[in-house]
């Protein structure tokens, strides 16, 4: 579906058909100073909000912006990734691991002044346990859960039907009971209204604007400790070279890109005064999704993809005829890696290469070879023919604000098209609404993957699927295999880092060989900001790591004015110490981190 941010399935929601603003749409320039004196933290970005509300947001900008306004049970330290505390300052399991018990934090505050507890967590899981729109974004993680109390304020238990391997990476923003219990339809609430909007994590929303901007102000109440900007806006635009001239100008002080700045935007930024350039390994995938014939649980047909597509054979003759290092050299101009399994090899635990004889290497005549096996040869105009008789047309969704989508959709046409095959690029700046009718035959596709990769497993679960053509599932590209499926549960349910690891592995082999999706490339994580606004900022990791749609809030909470008087390593680019230390019992493995999913694409998904 889309590539970077990908279509998510926030697509459903698509802000109510909110039509797609400029930036300059009754905006004035965002300054680092306000006029009242307040540092401003202005961050533009290529992705505009699916919905505010934790229970349906998908996209990478909504979700990143949640970790930002609500805490998690656990977060991850920006060094290793190792789970520490956060609402729960400590966790532990019964021997059998069917129970886990958290303590939560007593000096956590919702910024109504309320009193953030164990109730407001329980009222969270609970909800998503018994409302099947609650756990639309978030609803692997409660799959397996059997019941969920808060004995008291400060305790919470979860007791689960088999042991779960994610229990200290539990990736859901925890909301006040006391306000969303207000809520009615859980498909249709946005939590875009009434602002600000309550929350407790180091950020607090008071402004948004479809399609423009989201404006945050600094919690001075966080029991972390208040961000040293006093506001955070993100600001969306759509032309991305107009968000690179921004930074420039000094009118934003950071630039994300979309998902990441291309290799001329870095290029031509890397020298000029007060911008520093981050170049390093990123944590997303970017590959090629075809239409495994959609459909829902019921059984029912969704869309219309090519019938050639259901044959295996043909999906392997169509990523064999991809030459992935022309990819890299070519479209990437070497800021990514070449593409093989499905978790990036940043993450090094779970990262898959294919075996000697599995590979789908770049060989076209081989391709030719496989689609005259099944049966779809060329006819005397040299064009491949469907069994209806009718030239292959394959119709490739892309992201209109993509410039990979299309250069690399401009060498599809001309390697697909030496086998016979045409190819219809459709680049839009919605690709959710096709992607999710299943009016697509290939789309590209991309998510941010986390060190642990439970979540961005379970999209290709049966489970994952919409229950009938009128749902919305958790799906990404309506995946459905049995064996995949027993593998995903074994992994969820092995503690041990090494086995449960290999059984990954296992089931990135599996997608490999059903040619569903084609991994092209592993983009590095480019992104900008001005030293003379941001004298330092934390990466994750902290060595090598990127800023932007990080596994926790470290970047934009660390951030130091340019300004401020605090240390600094003058470099302006790396990790700023967060010292927090995890008293919590952890008796899963040290490899076992967290489970988070999001994808990044820039235009649907996450």
């Amino acid at each position: 579906m889309s590539t970077q941010e990908q279509h998510s399935r926030a697509r459903r929601l698509l802000a109510a058909g909110a039509a797609v603003l400029t930036l300059s749409a009754g905006l004035a320039p965002q300054q680092a100073v306000a006029a009242d004196g307040d540092k401003v933290l202005t961050v533009a970005v290529a992705q505009s909000v699916d919905s505010l509300s934790p229970f349906l947001a998908a996209r990478l900008l909504s979700t990143s912006i949640h970790r930002l306004m609500y805490e998690y049970l656990t977060n991850y330290d920006p060094k290793d990734a190792h789970a520490v505390p956060a609402l729960a300052t400590e966790w532990k399991s019964s021997p059998d691991k069917l129970t886990w018990t958290y303590t939560i934090r007593s000096d956590s505050k919702w910024s109504d002044g309320q009193q953030a507890t164990a109730e407001d967590a329980a009222w969270t899981f609970n909800k998503m346990m018994t409302d099947e729109a609650a756990a639309t974004a978030n609803g692997s993680f409660v799959g397996n859960f059997r019941k969920v109390t808060a004995p008291s304020p400060t305790e919470l238990v979860i007791e689960l039907k088999k042991p779960q391997a994610t229990m200290t990476a539990l990736d859901v923003p925890i909301v006040p009971k006391h306000v969303w219990e207000k809520v009615g339809d859980f498909s249709k609430f946005n939590n875009d209204k009434d602002f600000p909007v309550v929350g407790n994590g180091p950020f607090v929303l008071t402004d948004y604007k479809p399609d423009s901007y989201v404006r945050l102000k600094a919690n001075k109440d966080f029991w972390r400790g208040a961000p040293k900007f006093d506001e955070l806006v993100f600001r969306y635009y759509k032309d991305q070279d107009a968000a690179v001239a921004a930074l420039r100008k000094g009118e934003v002080s950071f630039v994300a890109g979309a998902p990441a700045l291309t290799p001329a935007q870095a290029a031509s930024l890397k020298g000029e005064k007060n911008i520093h350039v981050n170049d390093a390994p990123g944590r997303r995938f970017y590959a090629l999704a075809v239409n495994p014939g959609a459909k829902a649980r019921n059984g029912q047909k969704i869309g219309d993809g090519h019938p050639s597509l259901l044959d295996q054979r043909v999906r392997h003759a169509l990523f064999t005829a991809v030459d992935r290092k022309t990819i890299i050299d070519k479209v990437f101009q070497g800021y990514a890696v070449q593409g093989e399994g499905y978790i990036p090899p940043r993450f090094s635990s779970y990262f898959w290469k294919p075996a000697d004889g599995q590979e789908l290497a770049y060989d076209p005549a081989q391709a030719g070879r496989l689609l005259d096996q099944a049966g779809y040869k060329k006819n005397g105009d040299g064009k491949r023919v469907g069994k209806d008789g009718k030239p292959i047309n394959y119709r490739i969704l892309c992201h209109a604000t993509d410039s990979n989508d299309k250069a690399i959709g401009q060498y599809l046409q001309e390697w697909w098209g030496e086998l016979g095959i045409g190819v219809t690029l459709n680049c839009l700046d919605n690709v959710s609404d096709p992607w999710l009718a299943g009016t697509y035959d290939l789309a590209f596709d991309g998510w941010s993957v986390n060190p642990d990769p439970d979540f961005v497993l379970s999209i290709h679960t049966c489970g994952a699927l919409p229950a009938t053509p009128k749902d919305t599932g958790a799906t990404d590209n309506f995946i459905c295999d049995k064996r995949y499926d027993d593998l995903y549960a074994k992994q969820l349910a092995e503690y041990d880092p090494a086995k449960r690891a290999d059984i990954v592995k296992q089931m990135e082999s599996r997608l490999y060989d059903l040619g569903y999706m084609n991994v092209m490339a592993y983009p590095n994580a480019v992104e900008a900001y001005r030293t003379d606004q941001i004298k330092s900022i934390t990466t994750m990791p902290a060595k090598a790591g990127n800023i932007y749609g990080q596994d926790g809030y470290w970047s934009w909470w660390s951030a130091t004015p340019a300004d401020s008087d605090g240390s600094s390593d003058g470099s302006g680019s790396t990790g700023v110490v967060i010292g927090v230390v995890a008293g919590a019992a952890v008796l899963v493995g040290a490899g076992v981190f967290f489970a988070l999913r999001r994808r990044a694409t820039a235009e649907d998904r996450e």
